[in-house]
């Protein structure tokens, strides 16, 4: 008994959540740039945990469905929110870590 020739590679679709968190989270990020005033090296930090907390925002609000604003599938106010929790999260990190003296003032 012979099977039929199933292709060995399939199509994946990945779905516009993961390009609407980049969009999202590039959005809370520039917000809070323009709000605080500086990022410095902090940017590509914030910048990612905003993309990735918006990501996450997107699944829990799918999960739990309050979210009464949607863009298609991607719940947008879920993502915002967690997006801004990851942002507070870095900033949190910031502050608790440890600070850099210049060399003449060190002991």
């Amino acid at each position: 008994m012979r099977r039929s020739a199933v292709p060995y590679t399939r199509r994946v679709s990945i779905g516009p959540a993961p390009i609407l968190a980049l969009l999202v989270g590039g959005l809370n990020a520039s917000i809070f740039m323009v709000w605080r005033g500086r990022g410095g090296a902090r940017l590509l930090i914030i910048f990612l945990a905003a993309a990735l907390g918006a990501w996450a925002g997107d699944a829990t609000g799918g999960r739990l469905g309050v979210d009464p604003f949607k863009v298609g599938d991607f719940h947008l106010i879920a993502a915002s929110v967690v997006a801004w929790a990851g942002i507070g999260f870095v900033e949190v990190l910031s502050i608790l870590g440890p600070t850099t003296r210049p060399a003449d003032q060190r002991e």
